[in-house]
């Protein structure tokens, strides 16, 4: 399997977590946050967003903001117990708040320190990206803000943290999308090395080491 991504975007970040976790054989490849052609060129002109994976024949995407459609394709290759029946609708719930609510904050504070991360070629596009969809200035207000996105995203997190007091994973004993999905939003805001976890969520500090570690039974 071949993934294409931008390493610090949090869905890829998803994307290549599971793919690892998976131990399957894997190639990455990282391509330009400015430059979509290639995703163009693989999906026949249907999407230009990341992550997409191509798996022999099959170019696999998202088809809706919450779709899931990648992931669902590797836990339907692999068996990694990802989706259990008995979580069904329940992961549904908690994976639009991670991706919105939470991707919202972590996406922000990442981006404050896009010149460290985002090569010098790429910035004055990924600026302009940027300031047309969230307004002019965005990046250095969002610099500015960091002390509030940091206290929100610790007070959105508050659920998690408490889901982790009788169990090791989010919702059982076993990682399951979830998981993955928010280690992919905490991963992309660690990403510029500039913050550390929410000291007032030891738990989840705990957890996500745990995460960054984990490996499959069947890798």
């Amino acid at each position: 399997m071949q993934l294409l991504q931008v390493p610090w975007s949090p869905y890829c970040l998803v994307i290549k977590k599971i793919l690892d976790f998976s131990g399957a054989h894997q190639e990455t490849v990282d391509i330009p946050s400015t430059d979509r052609s290639i995703i163009w060129k693989v999906s026949r002109q249907r999407y230009y967003q990341v992550p997409v994976l191509k798996d022999g024949r099959n170019t696999v995407f998202e088809t809706g903001d919450n779709s899931q459609v990648i992931a669902k394709y590797i836990e339907s290759k692999l068996q990694l117990g990802l989706f259990p029946r008995e979580w069904e609708g329940i992961q549904d719930i908690l994976w639009v708040d991670i991706e919105n609510d939470i991707e919202g904050l972590t996406f922000k504070l990442n981006d404050a320190y896009f010149r460290e991360f985002v090569p010098e070629p790429e910035q004055m596009n990924y600026l302009r990206f940027k300031e047309r969809k969230f307004g002019k200035g965005c990046l250095q207000q969002w610099f500015e803000q960091r002390p509030t996105l940091q206290r929100r995203l610790a007070d959105k997190l508050m659920p998690y943290e408490q889901m982790l007091s009788t169990r090791p994973f989010l919702l059982d004993r076993k990682p399951r999308f979830v998981d993955f999905d928010l280690w992919g939003m905490l991963s992309n805001f660690l990403y510029s090395g500039n913050y550390k976890f929410p000291a007032s969520r030891p738990r989840l500090k705990a957890w996500y080491g745990k995460m960054s570690k984990i490996k499959s039974e069947k890798s």
